[in-house]
């Protein structure tokens, strides 16, 4: 029998009998600004007051071990003079492969969020690359593949391969809309289906690229419409229907936008019910600790202080509800390294008082620390987990088979020799089997 026919026969034995068991839960941030901080001599502390030399290690330290970062497309289009959030615009490939071979090297996954814009790209700004603004559709999807994937190689032959690709960020209207202020291309529930079929092209094409280029990495659908979870199941219903290949929902919530942690929960149930097969994750979740401004859809503040420790209370609330929640595997807290203090450049105004350090001291805050709970009872290290990916299953016979093939560029013979005795064969493959049994 040979070693591809042995694999598909325990594919169809064995496709049920993931153990959910091992599953690993991750936790981290988007730093996405950190290089530019650092270019700026932000002065990063810890709890304490101590001098923290390198972010990255010391994140891992505190049982992060996952780090976000964004990509846009060709950032120099923006007007990075301007006064506001353009100022955090810089993240081009060159930055982001640089930066991402940091995070690897560290040790960290890298969670990467495409933007498929200039600038920010959110559910009112979508706006298409300068570049891209005179393609046909056909022309636009051709594109979406052809960049993805040759991002996603350039990072990888860098060091920097992704774990989870967010294609496109906060796409709960659509993506690439047209030029700034067109009405084009929107995809609300009431829309005309050839916008919809418009955006689930896109899709199809960014996700053929992750899969060929990164095929270990889980690809993420990213709606932050957790406050109408009508909206947001006709999302996934639409996604569903459609059949785009995606592993991850990615929400964001921010109470001083969305509302207080029931509203975050009963979306969650409601995918739950849904029964998508799809795990979930908050890819973007924030809350301020000093100067929240005064104009907010939401005041929490009656019940989670604005302070350093109303903060932390909110962080370990919001993650014992979390934990309430199988499904629910990530947590990702938006623009962590937010620091001032020290700051040379334009980064020392125009506070952003919601991060994980303090601008005036430069010291990390208690909900930095709280993070790491949502971690608490699930091993970094899972044993069979050969392709890394937090779950035990069939993918991970499959990786040991590659292994045993030929070699894998994306497997360790260190992860796939699972039994310990020094080599890669078939005892491996039945020691994921009996994992995978529990």
């Amino acid at each position: 029998m040979t070693i591809r026919r042995f694999f598909y026969m325990l594919t169809f034995a064995l496709v049920a009998v993931t153990s959910m068991a091992q599953r690993l839960h991750y936790v981290g941030g988007d730093i996405s600004l950190l290089t530019k901080y650092e270019t700026q001599k932000a002065q990063y502390k810890d709890l304490n007051g101590k001098t923290i030399s390198d972010l990255l290690p010391f994140l891992k330290e505190q049982g992060w071990n996952t780090i976000r970062v964004r990509l846009m497309v060709d950032p120099s289009k923006v007007n990075n003079e301007q006064t506001g959030h353009n100022r955090l615009v810089v993240q081009n490939l060159a930055y982001v492969k640089a930066l991402g071979a940091r995070i690897k090297a560290a040790g960290l996954r890298l969670l990467l969020d495409f933007h498929y814009s200039d600038t920010w790209a959110d559910p009112g700004a979508q706006w298409t690359p300068d570049a891209w603004k005179s393609l046909s559709d056909t022309q636009l999807q051709e594109k979406v593949y052809e960049y993805t994937a040759d991002c996603l190689r350039q990072l990888v032959e860098a060091g920097a391969t992704p774990d989870f690709i967010q294609t496109g960020n906060e796409i709960s209207y659509g993506m690439l809309w047209g030029t700034q202020g067109t009405n084009a291309n929107r995809c609300y529930t009431n829309s005309d289906q050839k916008n919809w079929d418009r955006f689930f092209a896109l899709l199809r094409k960014a996700g053929q690229a992750c899969r060929e280029v990164c095929p270990n990495a889980k690809i993420i659908l990213h709606s932050e419409r957790a406050p109408k979870p009508g909206v947001l199941t006709d999302y996934f219903d639409r996604m569903k229907k459609a059949d785009i290949d995606y592993d991850i929902i990615g929400l964001s919530f921010y109470p001083y936008h969305h509302g207080n942690l029931n509203v975050l929960e009963t979306a969650i149930k409601m995918l739950e019910n849904r029964n998508y097969g799809k795990d979930i994750q908050v890819v973007e979740l924030g809350y301020y600790h000093k100067w929240q401004p005064d104009k907010v859809t939401f005041d929490y503040s009656a019940t989670y202080p604005i302070s350093h420790e109303g903060q932390r209370k909110f962080t370990a609330d919001l993650i014992a509800m979390l934990k309430n929640h199988p499904l629910v595997n990530g947590i990702s807290w938006w623009y962590a390294e937010a620091n001032a203090k020290g700051c040379n450049g334009d980064l020392n105004s125009g506070w952003y008082n919601a991060g994980l350090f303090d601008n005036e001291t430069g010291r990390a805050l208690p909900a930095l620390y709280e993070l790491k709970s949502f971690n608490d009872g699930y091993e970094e290290t899972v044993k069979g987990d050969v392709n890394v990916d937090g779950t035990v299953d069939v993918a991970d016979i499959s990786a040991i088979i590659s292994v045993m093939a030929n070699g894998s560029a994306d497997v360790s013979s260190a992860s796939a020799d699972v039994n310990g005795d020094g080599v890669v064969d078939v005892a491996d493959i039945s020691a994921v089997i009996t994992i995978m049994a529990g």
